[in-house]
C-alpha cells in the first residue's frame, strides 16, 4: 500500500522536539561526536514539510562509528545497513519510545543519521539546510512546490 504524502506548515514543535532528541543522543555519545545537526526541510523555519525530522550525528572519523552504534543501541537504535552509503550510515528506531528515556516519550518520526565529518553526504545537508535558511523566498517556493507536488500524487 502506498503511503500518503503529507506535506505540513512549519510547526516550531519541530524544533522543540529535536532539541529533546538532540540532548538524549548527545547525553549517550558524552565526546564520541563532533556534533548533532537538525537537517532537512522540518529545520528550516517557516517552511512546508514532511513532519519528520531529519537528524545527523557528525563524528571526527569513520574509525569510532563501532563505538557510536553501540551506543545508540542501548538507546533503542539500530543500524540500517540497507539504507546507508558511505558517508552516511541510516538508523532506525525499534519501537515509538527511541530514544528510549525514563518517561516512556513517544517522539515524533525521525531519520537519524551518523556522517563523517568530512563526507560528502554531510555536507549536501548542511549546505541544503543553510541556503534555504538563508534564502526565505526559495524556502517558499519550495514549499509550495512540495505542497503541489503531494496533492498531484493523488495520494
Amino acid at each position: 500500500m502506498k503511503q500518503r504524502i503529507a506535506i505540513e506548515e512549519y510547526n516550531v514543535k519541530w524544533e522543540s522536539e529535536f532539541n529533546k532528541i538532540y540532548t538524549l543522543i548527545n547525553n549517550v555519545m558524552e565526546d564520541s561526536i563532533v556534533s548533532i545537526e537538525h537537517v532537512g526541510s522540518a529545520s528550516v523555519k517557516g517552511l512546508a514539510s514532511k513532519p519528520i525530522l531529519d537528524i545527523d550525528i557528525v563524528i571526527e572519523e569513520y574509525e569510532i562509528f563501532h563505538e557510536v552504534v553501540k551506543k545508540l543501541e542501548k538507546i533503542g537504535y539500530y543500524h540500517q545497513l540497507e539504507w546507508s552509503f558511505k558517508g552516511r550510515e541510516a538508523f532506525g528506531r525499534k519501537d515509538t519510545f527511541v530514544p528510549w528515556n525514563e518517561r516512556n516519550t513517544v517522539w515524533m518520526e525521525h531519520h537519524l543519521y551518523v556522517c563523517d565529518k568530512n563526507s560528502e553526504e554531510f555536507r549536501r545537508h548542511i549546505v541544503f539546510r543553510d541556503y534555504l535558511r538563508e534564502h526565505t523566498e526559495v524556502a517558499n517556493e519550495y514549499g509550495n512546490l512540495k505542497e503541489e507536488l503531494a496533492r498531484e500524487s493523488k495520494n
